[in-house]
């Protein structure tokens, strides 16, 4: 399904059925995209097994307003590289230095 394989900005609400887990798992991840994912369930379990398994750099779970300022934005795949905001965002203005000193006395 197509609307499943694009990056989509925009208010919309696909349903497609799936049979497993699995299988709602394969259709998620197969895409070049990763910014965002959503899902909805009463199972404290399933939500940190589907969470870990979604190849996206932003997983909601049964919460659709997951942007803040505190925590990192930023994708996965071609929805991009780093991240935005928190305290990670400002590893890309920093740069890091090894130093390794011996025999100094």
């Amino acid at each position: 399904m197509l609307i499943a394989r694009q990056e989509v900005f925009g208010p919309v609400a696909p349903v497609i059925r799936f049979k497993t887990e699995e299988e709602a798992i394969q259709i998620a991840n197969d895409t070049n995209a990763g910014l965002a994912a959503y899902i909805f369930t009463n199972s404290m379990k399933r939500s940190w097994r589907v969470a870990e398994a979604l190849e996206y750099g932003i997983v909601g779970v049964n919460e659709g307003l997951v942007s803040t300022e505190v925590a990192p934005f930023g994708g996965y795949k071609q929805s991009g590289l780093g991240r935005e905001g928190s305290k990670y965002g400002l590893d890309e203005y920093l740069e890091i230095k090894y130093v390794c000193m011996g025999n100094l006395g």
